[in-house]
């Protein structure tokens, strides 16, 4: 096919943008060639993308089920491709990889994965010369960041069809990911296409450019999946991490957006702001491929900039994951059209210019990797051999973490870790470490010396220096301290002696048991595992009476149900329900939650008896979760995936912009989320309190608690930043972004102690409790005694980064808060309990709230 001159292509679309693009027959306009770079001829037989589509890339954004189409076809007609599903989205899309390389690797896909682990082996004996190096391109982790995702069409087609290039894929493989996101991808492309005009309007208010609440960028759950890779909560990220382990990719993309006004942003990022676990050849290597995007922006004349933006920090995102396992991560951000058109700062940005810049990288990094095939894969050796060095000339040789009382969250923990090919292993005896005892059952052991030395330690360190004071994202991630548990870091004797076992690929949550005689007078189980409330709900909802104790019970076995404990028996009316059916209803809800479940043969126990006032019926929690605009969707979704997912709990998304005319008194617990709430106003806030006062229990987290103290429905005392009404001495220009991001609290740990008498403590064995911060919202105790049940404590630093200042704003203040309006409860969290799915220590303060929120004496809240 002849090439259109690159001028004339350019002409063309200026002369498209000014006009506003008339569409579709404007878009459709943009040939293939505006896209491809010179120099290459393309087979005939593969198919273009519009042969498949009916449309060209950029004219509409492509429907995903329309991609994988597409995808087939390429694999259908080419000796250089295979297609794969790799796994499941929430909403059951399918995850896909494309393969592309020269037929005589897909023949030997097996055998070159298996070299490919021996690259984590020190020992290895590895023949470079001839190993291929893996290049694997991720698009659109934000679903609403589209141009990724439809450049990946480019990509699949040029690198499927250019004959230029088939020498060059016997040394390359390259594996496409065209969407890390599909569902908030396919709400993103159902929402543009169809406010689309057909004749383009780049007015950045046009409905087009303005997504419905919650947008596209998170996935169904609404969480942001470039937080996850690390984490590994949601089903595509674990599909996704178990792929990488599969292929060790030497370079990964990452393809992501920013705002309208802006260029075109490379790797490296910040230079200080690279976490010191990533070796400095990585960043060199990094520095390296930035000069072949440096080429090709260049040669298509479009701006772009390096070192200035993001960071590679937390290890979390799709391209720092890779840099902490000898990879090379590789972000790229494409300023946004968020649209089709939409005007900026640099003249009119359309869709199709942004998918060009994106498949341009794409090219530009297979040239690296072409180029520098023999030193990456040397490198990616090499990262292995030096981090088992690192791990010998270590003193620490493994960590150990458990709970004395609860199994479940020592075992996601385990389950988090084992998902990163590190080996962990099971404590089969009890032991006491330093004066802190290890249960068996509840505490894993992880090796220090394995080839993921340094992604172990970046699970467990605790790090309270840095270079910079900025961060992109949390300063801290320590998961042991995320989940509560004990842990600490052992000596090689005491590693050598303890009795473990591996933990194997059918590794499972422990079932639980029922202790004692069938159809007893009745059962009782402790709150303190972490399914206690899904187990409590259950029972409430098949109609048996479930209630609290306030008080420790002590069984004729001399086990004692502390304070929290659920009592469980046959309704006074039990209808059709039997003693028996109580029976097999336990049996089956311990062995799914872990739960050791207590049969009670008499209600004449020690400590009170069963009949005793100190024992509170529960209503079933009919709850309410306040979704739309003006609630952060992030804390929405992570409420959300808590109830559904973990707890099996029911829970209604109530639109904000539907609560003045909804009959509240179905609901007893309505959460409002972090948010500004900027659409309330009095009516909605007479509502609520009428609602509130009348007996309900109402949860409220950050900025929702300032919304509540402006409409005087409670009285919360904030710290003031005295220091921002203070005459300051001149500052330079330049130092302002650096002296007001450093006062920011981005997400940092810190000790807080907790009364675990109080209902909102039940389940916790001890007062010592970490907690997650990522504001500087500094709540003061209420003067009731009784109405704090967590405060910080006057060391609070555990792990990660806080301004001076902050540190001592933060000492003493309170995490939790307890407020009476009415025959109501309204309970005020400082900090979010939920975050990112992985806080299951803190979980329980949260599920607490919902259980027990209705049993609070009102005496004790303030």
């Amino acid at each position: 096919m002849p090439k259109i001159p690159f001028l004339f292509v350019m002409i063309s679309l200026i002369a498209l943008q000014v006009t506003a693009q008339k569409g579709p027959k404007g878009t459709a306009e943009i040939p293939l060639d505006y896209y491809l770079p010179d120099g290459f001829t393309y087979d005939a037989k593969i198919p273009k993308p519009k042969d498949v589509l009916g449309f060209e890339v950029g004219e509409w954004n492509v429907d995903y089920e329309q991609l994988i189409r597409y995808f087939e076809k390429l694999a259908a007609s080419s000796p250089r491709v295979s297609f794969e599903v790799f796994g499941y989205s929430y909403e059951k899309r399918p995850q896909v990889l494309l393969t592309i390389t020269h037929p005589d690797n897909l023949q030997k896909i097996d055998e070159i994965k298996a070299e490919r682990q021996k690259l984590k082996d020190p020992n290895a004996s590895l023949n470079f010369d001839n190993m291929p190096l893996v290049l694997q391109a991720g698009y659109s982790v934000h679903g609403n960041e589209a141009s990724g995702i439809n450049s990946s069409l480019l990509a699949a087609y040029h690198f499927t069809a250019a004959n230029e290039i088939a020498d060059d894929l016997k040394n390359i493989i390259l594996l496409i990911d065209p969407s890390l996101n599909p569902d908030g991808y396919s709400r993103y492309s159902t929402w543009v296409n169809s406010h689309r005009s057909f004749n383009l309007n780049g007015d950045p208010n046009t409905r087009e450019l303005s997504e419905a609440w919650p947008g596209g960028r998170g996935n169904h759950y609404w969480f942001d999946l470039n937080r996850d890779w690390l984490l590994v909560q949601h089903p595509e990220s674990q599909n996704r991490v178990k792929k990488f382990q599969e292929w060790l990719p030497n370079i990964y993309l990452d393809y992501h957006e920013m705002g309208s006004n802006a260029t075109f942003f490379f790797q490296p990022g910040i230079p200080s702001r690279d976490h010191p676990l990533i070796p400095k050849k990585t960043v060199e290597l990094t520095e390296k491929i930035a000069q072949y995007h440096v080429k090709a922006m260049e040669e298509i004349g479009s701006l772009y900039y390096a070192k200035e933006s993001f960071d590679e920090y937390y290890f979390g995102y799709g391209s720092t994951y890779p840099d902490i396992q000898g990879s090379i991560g590789i972000l790229f951000e494409q300023a946004s059209s968020r649209g089709h058109l939409q005007e900026s700062n640099y003249g009119p940005l359309t869709f199709a210019f942004t998918v060009r810049n994106q498949f341009r990288v794409s090219i530009s990094s297979f040239e690296a990797a072409k180029e520098m095939r023999k030193e990456i894969n040397q490198s990616m050796h090499n990262f292995y051999k030096t981090a088992i060095q690192e791990a010998n000339a270590d003193t620490d040789k493994a960590f150990i973490f458990g709970s004395k009382t609860d199994g479940a969250r020592s075992y996601h923990l385990a389950e988090m870790i084992k998902q990163h090919a590190i080996d962990i292993f099971a404590l089969n005896e009890d032991i006491t470490v330093n004066g802190v005892p290890f249960a068996k059952g509840n505490s894993y052991i992880v090796p220090l010396n394995q080839p993921q030395y340094r992604l172990i330690k970046a699970f467990f360190e605790t790090r309270n220096e840095f270079r910079d004071s900025l961060f992109y994202d949390v300063s801290a991630w320590t998961m042991p301290m995320a989940f509560n548990l004990d842990y600490m870091a052992l000596s090689s004797r005491i590693l050598n002696l303890a009795n473990v076992s591996p933990l194997d690929k059918n590794f499972s949550l422990p079932a639980g048991t029922v202790k004692g005689e069938k159809e007893a007078y009745a059962y009782g189980f402790g709150w303190e595992g972490y399914y206690a409330p899904k187990a409590a709900y259950e029972l409430m909802q098949k109609g048996y009476l479930v209630r609290v104790s306030h008080e420790p019970i002590t069984l004729a076995d001399k086990t004692v149900l502390q304070r929290g404990s659920i009592l469980v028996s046959m309704p006074r009316d039990p209808k059709e329900k039997t003693a028996k059916d109580l029976d097999n209803e336990l049996e089956k809800i311990a062995k799914e939650t872990g739960l050791t479940i207590h049969a009670i043969p008499s209600g004449y126990t020690g400590g009170i008896n069963l009949g005793s006032p100190e024992i509170d019926v529960l209503k079933k929690p009919e709850m309410a979760l306040l979704v739309g605009t003006g609630v952060v969707s992030l804390e929405a979704g992570e409420i959300w995936h808590l109830m559904d997912q973990r707890m099996d709990v029911p829970i209604t998304l109530l639109p904000t912009e539907r609560l003045s005319a909804t009959d509240l008194s179905r609901y007893n617990v309505i959460v409002m989320p972090n948010g500004p709430y900027n659409t309330f106003g009095k009516e909605e806030a007479e509502k609520i309190k009428s609602w509130t006062s009348a007996g309900g229990t109402l949860i409220a987290r950050g900025n929702a608690l300032t919304w509540l103290n402006k409409q005087e429905l409670v009285k919360l005392e904030f710290k003031e930043d005295k220091e921002a009404e203070e005459k300051k001495p001149a500052q330079p220009y330049a130092d302002f972004t650096k002296n007001t991001g450093v006062r920011m609290t981005s997400g940092t740990i810190f000790h807080a102690n907790l009364d675990i008498t109080h209902p909102l403590g039940y389940g916790y064995d001890k007062g010592a409790i970490y907690t997650f911060r990522n504001s500087n919202q500094f709540l003061m105790p209420a003067k009731n005694p009784y109405a704090n049940p967590m405060v910080y404590t006057d060391k609070p630093l555990a792990s990660g980064y806080v301004h001076p200042e902050n540190l001592e704003k933060i000492k003493n203040t309170a995490v939790v808060q307890v407020k009476r309006l009415g025959s109501g409860r309204v309970i005020a969290l400082v900090d979010n309990p939920n975050f990112r799915a992985t806080w299951l220590g803190t979980n329980k303060l949260f599920l607490n709230a919902v259980f027990f929120g209705q049993t609070i004496k009102p005496g004790t809240a303030d």
